[in-house]
């Protein structure tokens, strides 16, 4: 095993943070980020992500029918639920009369007020089949095939046997997952490019000594921590708190800290089986310092997450015991390695087994999954939050694959950044700002 170690002078002797890219058995393993402690080598890594409109959140890919995920802030009252309120007959009846509409601009070639029409009626009445339907048929016309797709998908899941969507999701189908097909070989060939880039490459090795904070940073803040990206620098680096600020926020770094160092150290290496202990220890980590009592043990209580209400608590057991036969078997681990990480992310944070940290345990494990796979850990940004959020909740609906595009368009991001600070010019991570860098396009892959 052959190892580069990227020091981080600024640290000192004391911690000894350092990050590496790992090759075994001819791949890439990325740890997933700088480890702090001991002296030896360590695997470590970069992570990223700027909020880059790579894809959209409203593409979708292949179907998984029958999985729902939900994630959000979790409440211990049902009172606090919000629920999708059902249009009136009055409201049905006028979104029905703006397809009308729509159809008879379409006939008169009118496309924008077609277009308009259509997404009125839906706006009215989101199940209004006949209006998915019709405005799919528009998009595919416009050559978005994607969003016809998933238009025809969400028909069927209100509507199975409608006629009309089954025969419009049938032409559909095949193209998409061609695109979809397509699309991860482009990140295969990009995470080839990676590979190739010297360890010792200097860029590359400031890249990845700013990774370990900005992941820390962003995961936390999706969670709604408002420490600062200095602030979580400060705590990592002196062990000393931050005065003014929230004990228990800045025990949330430290948890995530001691939870990336147990990844790095323990799983990263270990290809092969994933064992419920092993998200267990995860959690441990990741909510010892602010819950030790539930800290690393499932719930016993139910918990209600947006409109997703995960299983009872004598069901939890049940439910990781089969995540975790799906997580080694045969079928989850054939998948693309983008396509299995983003469906155990999004498996564990519907079965929702904590009473908290289910989302950051969730990311951490998806990581896990996409290093042993030889690729790099990703990390969505808080800037992403209410696109994260919402392709969730559009898994809650039956669809898990806007949720899939999604994690591959952050595995892209995090590509790019690594070929770009080393290709074309040196760049740092973006600062937690959206307008602070702002990402046009991707990388073409050359062949």
């Amino acid at each position: 095993m052959a190892a580069t170690e990227f020091h981080r002078p600024q640290l000192g002797a004391r911690y000894g943070l350092r990050a590496a890219l790992v090759v075994l058995s001819g791949s890439l393993l990325v740890a997933l980020f700088p480890l702090s402690g001991l002296e030896g080598q360590y695997k470590a890594v970069l992570k990223v992500l700027l909020q880059c409109n790579l894809w959209g959140a409203s593409e979708q890919l292949r179907t998984y029918s029958g999985q729902t995920t939900g994630l959000a802030v979790t409440s211990t009252a049902i009172e606090l639920l919000v629920f999708k309120q059902k249009p009136s007959s009055d409201v049905k009846f006028e979104a029905k009369a703006a397809l009308n509409q729509a159809l008879e601009m379409k006939r008169q070639g009118k496309r924008d007020k077609t277009h308009k029409l259509l997404l009125h009626a839906l706006k009215m009445d989101p199940d209004q089949v006949d209006a998915l339907n019709e405005l799919g048929i528009f998009l595919e016309e416009e050559k978005d095939i994607i969003q016809a797709d998933y238009l025809y998908s969400k028909a069927l899941m209100i509507s199975p046997h409608n006629e009309k969507a089954l025969t419009n999701r049938d032409r559909t189908l095949p193209l998409v997952e061609e695109i979809d097909q397509r699309y991860f070989s482009i990140i295969d060939s990009k995470v080839k490019k990676v590979m190739s880039i010297p360890k010792g490459n200097s860029a590359l090795r400031r890249v990845m000594e700013e990774s370990y904070y900005h992941h820390i940073y962003h995961t936390v803040a999706i969670e709604g921590n408002t420490l600062s990206l200095s602030e979580i620098r400060h705590i990592i680096e002196t062990r000393y708190a931050v005065p003014g600020k929230s004990l228990e926020e800045q025990n949330e770094v430290i948890g995530m800290h001691a939870a990336m160092k147990y990844v790095n150290d323990t799983l990263v290496s270990r290809i092969g089986s994933i064992t419920t202990n092993d998200v267990l220890e995860i959690h441990k980590r990741v909510l010892g310092y602010v819950d030790p009592v539930e800290a690393g043990r499932f719930r016993a209580n139910q918990v209600f997450v947006g409109h997703h209400i995960p299983p009872h608590p004598r069901d939890v057991d049940r439910h990781m015991q089969e995540f975790v036969q799906w997580l080694n078997s045969d079928d989850a681990i054939n998948l693309h390695p983008v396509e299995f990480a983003a469906l155990a992310h999004y498996k564990l944070v519907y079965i929702h087994p904590f009473v908290d940290g289910n989302g950051r345990t969730s990311r951490l494990l998806m990581n896990v999954i996409l290093m042993q796979a030889g690729y790099p850990p990703i990390t969505i940004r808080k800037e992403q939050r209410s696109e994260y959020y919402h392709v969730l909740e559009l898994a809650n609906e039956g669809d898990v694959r806007p949720f899939i595009r999604f994690i591959a368009k952050c595995t892209e991001t995090t590509l790019d950044l690594l070929l770009i600070a080393t290709v074309e010019h040196p760049v740092g991570l973006p600062e937690p700002n959206p307008d602070s860098f702002e990402c046009k396009q991707t990388i073409p892959v050359k062949t």
